[in-house]
């Protein structure tokens, strides 16, 4: 079964997932990288995004939609952390971007450090409502060593049983 990697990356957590995936997947990958029309050969096609305000960057969302009748796994990462239930409602919207006829065979997202940026924004605003940015601080912090091994670990179990699955079907 022929399948493509596509992803977006802005601080390089998601490529590392992307390319997790490409080490783990057996054959020969049709195609790796940004949205590309290439990627729409495959019969599976593996999509990475970054979390932006709660869905996956733009690039992501115009792909998603370019896509008809294949096999679809989702994968990111959020600067947020530590919620399934916040990686759900994002994995929800993102999937609303899915073409017609494809079938979302599997998802994975895990949190990924943010740039320094995001901290000192937070340290800025620390004064106004210090218990609120005081945890997005922790949050920050905690999130500086992800996707780390356990992360990359869990993904590659549930790409490796997707993959089973699906080929198992074709």
């Amino acid at each position: 079964m022929s399948y493509a990697i596509v992803f977006s990356s802005r601080t390089g957590n998601t490529a590392l997932l992307a390319q997790t995936i490409r080490d783990t997947l057996p054959g020969d990958c049709l195609y790796f990288g940004t949205p590309n029309s290439k990627a729409l050969e495959a019969e599976t096609v593996y999509v990475g995004f970054w979390t932006d305000k709660g869905s996956c960057d733009e690039s992501i969302a115009q792909f998603l939609k370019t896509l008809t009748n294949q096999k679809v796994f989702l994968f990111g990462t959020a600067g947020f952390g530590g919620s399934p239930e916040y990686f759900e409602q994002i994995l929800k919207r993102v999937s609303e971007n899915l073409g017609e006829n494809t079938q979302l065979v599997g998802s994975y997202m895990c949190q990924g450090k943010m740039p320094i940026t995001v901290r000192k924004r937070y340290e800025s605003m620390l004064d106004q409502e210090p218990e609120k940015f005081q945890s997005l601080i922790d949050n920050f912090d905690q999130g500086q060593t992800h996707p780390d091994n356990n992360d990359l670990n869990k993904f590659k179990a549930i790409a490796e049983t997707m993959w089973k699955k699906v080929n198992s079907h074709a």
